[in-house]
């Protein structure tokens, strides 16, 4: 897979909707449930990250649910790409860049959302063909009033904030013409998927879905 391939298969799943869920799911259990109230929610692309023990498992049966596009999340090695892609992930998003875990994902035709967090990170990846990244640490990094700057120089680079994007902070994010959907946990929390509380996620997915509108 070419870098442009892999950016033009990552712009259309973020095209998709304008929240990607940022999943980390203890017990494969909930894996199904959890996607199908998502989905339904009007958020099929889901990134489970790698954090823990269940992950690929969760992988494995979010992938059977029609409907969804599931990718991998806390790519950091080969070792983990190989590990996604034969879980059943369609896509991967790292938190930053190196060269053997582009690499690895152009060898197994892994579509990547590579991380950066600086002009420079971004150039480098720019110069290896990528266009559609990954912008992390987001709140941390300057939050929207920095990545609006760096789209000063960069127009043809757009970006997935991730981390520390809210429902009080998403709309900033969503306005800028560089960014194509936002990353976020809250749609998803802890304490009501360990309730199986579907009903109230998929309503939390569905607000998410109207942002940006």
């Amino acid at each position: 897979m070419t870098p442009q391939d892999a950016s033009r298969r990552a712009r259309d799943i973020c095209g998709m909707a304008p929240i990607v869920p940022v999943l980390v799911v203890e017990d494969a259990s909930k894996a199904r449930p959890l996607a199908e109230a998502l989905i339904a929610g009007g958020l099929p692309a889901l990134e489970v990250t790698l954090r823990t023990p269940a992950a690929l498992e969760v992988i494995a049966h979010m992938a059977q649910v029609k409907g969804g596009v599931v990718g991998a999340g806390t790519l950091v090695t080969p070792d983990d790409v190989r590990a996604a892609k034969e879980a059943g992930a369609t896509f991967g998003v790292s938190p930053g860049a190196t060269d053997d875990l582009i690499d690895a994902c152009e060898a197994l035709e892994l579509p990547l959302l590579a991380g950066a967090a600086t002009a420079s990170e971004a150039m480098r990846l720019l110069a290896r063909g990528y266009d559609m990244l990954k912008f992390f640490p987001a709140e941390a990094s300057g939050g929207a009033p920095a990545l609006k700057a760096i789209g000063g120089p960069l127009p043809q680079i757009s970006f997935c904030p991730t981390g520390g994007v809210s429902p009080a902070n998403a709309q900033s994010y969503l306005a800028l013409p560089n960014v194509l959907c936002a990353g976020g946990s809250w749609v998803a929390p802890a304490d009501l998927v360990a309730q199986n509380d579907w009903a109230a996620i998929e309503s939390l997915a569905k607000a998410a879905s109207a942002l940006g509108q």
